[in-house]
């Protein structure tokens, strides 16, 4: 798969049943739909206010950041903001196949989770994971 950013071949970085595309030049990551799903179910997040559907139909954020194209269908990809102050703004495919997280994002998102209390040990070890891989800043 080729990155959005800049258009550097991604590879593919594994946790359990989790498979994210990321970008070694940008630092950007990609998750497909049904990862997303996956990742949100392990972490029990659903029940924290994050969902697949509330994720992929969240308003558009307005930015001066160009829009990018989805790597799977090609399609502009809408900017939106997740998260809490400061928000994280991803690029969401109107097709739903997946969102783009620039590189730092998933980081800050992560590190925003992890400050919030969920239940069990699971959804903490997973967030850590991300946290490390996917650290803020370059």
């Amino acid at each position: 798969m080729k990155c959005p950013v800049d258009k550097s071949d991604m590879f593919v970085v594994e946790y359990q049943a989790i498979e994210l595309d990321y970008c070694p030049q940008c630092r950007g990551v990609w998750f497909d739909s049904g990862e997303l799903e996956l990742l949100l179910y392990t972490m029990k997040l659903e029940e924290a206010g994050l969902s697949r559907e509330g994720i992929l139909g969240s308003p558009e954020s307005k930015s001066a950041e160009k829009k990018r194209k989805c790597p799977l269908c090609g399609k502009k990809m809408r900017k939106s903001t997740m998260g809490q102050d400061p928000g994280v703004l991803t690029d969401i495919c109107p097709s739903g196949e997946g969102l783009w997280f620039d590189g730092g994002e998933l980081g800050q998102l992560a590190t925003q989770l992890m400050n919030r209390k969920t239940p069990g040990d699971s959804p903490q070890r997973i967030l850590s994971f991300l946290g490390e891989v996917f650290k803020a800043g370059k």
